[in-house]
């Protein structure tokens, strides 16, 4: 199946598998790219010798296949990053927050494909106005950070507002939503859950079976981990947080982020640094970001050290559905075949009766 995805980025299926956090490491990349989509490793809680160090390793276990890098944007080594992405040939860069017109001039330059993530209209044009080759587009129903607009509305809105090719997330597991999504004009899909749950995935046993026994009722969103809306399961430690005063959340705020700059090797410096531009960006209290050191410790509670009990789990809408753990080579083959399926039975529709 070639759609202006495949053909501008060189994957033999139109499926990508998003940068999550603590997840989307050398293993979970390099499986997605020998299936033929477009693995993409999180760079962001990692380290730029852990950067390049996962890039290597999953140039190594991929013949060639092309894979992608995810940054933040407004990160105070951002320029650093791209220069491990330019020096070791990574195919695609992708970013959570809508780099700068020169940030993406740069990379298009050295003949990276720039792929930002959006959750409006207007930040997609703004990105395709300043170079991006391409954008995902994600709805609601999206796990981690994430808007209120539902991919069924969002996506249309953007496709018709863009020339460049549009990807969409935020409630795909299979291969009916990838030709739901064809279908609204999308050239692709992105999935981070589906992804998530497969045998390839490093995140603990204990933790998947927290996922593969949710149902859709237990997937909420809460502001309660960093201030802003945040898809995830619905836990105990999730009530409790959303139960804690707002002191008791900044103290341990502070104890996570003293927790991430160990892990990181962040200086307190660029930390501070880091989080003006995220208050910058978007509009947040000082308090917010001190929030947001909840996050990647949070994260990397559950998804490194399997407490569920003291991590949050980012989930898309979609963990309420899923209820397996293929490779991602098993998952890949499946849903093209049912997208193969879906088309085959929407063209009996024109069949004369």
């Amino acid at each position: 199946m070639q759609t202006p995805l495949t053909r501008l980025v060189g994957v033999r299926h139109p499926i990508v598998q998003t940068g999550m956090g603590w997840v989307a490491g050398p293993r979970l990349v390099s499986a997605s790219a020998n299936a033929g989509a477009l693995g993409i490793l999180a760079s962001a809680t990692m380290t730029p010798p852990q950067l390049r160090s996962a890039v290597r390793k999953v140039k190594s276990r991929t013949d060639g296949a092309p894979f992608g890098v995810n940054l933040r944007a407004d990160a105070g080594d951002a320029r650093e990053r791209v220069r491990i992405i330019v020096e070791e040939g990574v195919r695609v860069a992708s970013f959570a927050l809508a780099p700068s017109r020169e940030l993406i001039a740069e990379l298009k330059d050295a003949g990276v494909v720039v792929i930002p993530s959006v959750g409006a209209r207007r930040h997609a044009e703004k990105v395709a106005a300043w170079g991006a080759d391409a954008v995902i587009v994600q709805g609601g129903e999206g796990g981690g950070h994430t808007g209120d607009v539902a991919t069924t509305v969002l996506l249309p809105q953007v496709v018709d507002a863009v020339d460049i090719p549009v990807v969409a997330a935020g409630g795909f597991h299979d291969g009916r939503g990838l030709v739901a999504a064809l279908a609204f004009g999308a050239a692709g899909v992105a999935m981070g859950t589906r992804f998530l749950l497969t045998s390839d995935s490093t995140v603990p046993g204990e933790v998947k079976a927290r996922y593969l026994a949710a149902t859709v009722r237990d997937v909420t969103v809460t502001r309660a981990v960093d201030g802003l809306p945040h898809r995830m399961l619905r836990t105990e430690f999730v009530s409790a947080l959303e139960a804690s005063g707002r002191a008791r959340a900044l103290v341990r705020a502070v104890r996570h982020a003293a927790g991430f700059r160990r892990i990181s090797g962040l200086t307190w410096r660029r930390m501070i640094r880091d989080g003006r531009a995220l208050r910058h960006g978007k509009d947040l209290t000082w308090s917010q970001v001190l929030l947001a050191a909840n996050t990647p410790m949070l994260l990397r509670s559950a998804m490194v050290d399997g407490r569920t009990d003291l991590g949050v789990m980012a989930a898309g809408q979609v963990a309420g559905v899923i209820d397996d753990l293929p490779s991602c080579a098993e998952l890949v083959e499946r849903i093209m075949k049912e997208a193969e399926e879906a088309l085959t039975s929407l063209g009996r529709l024109d069949a004369p009766r």
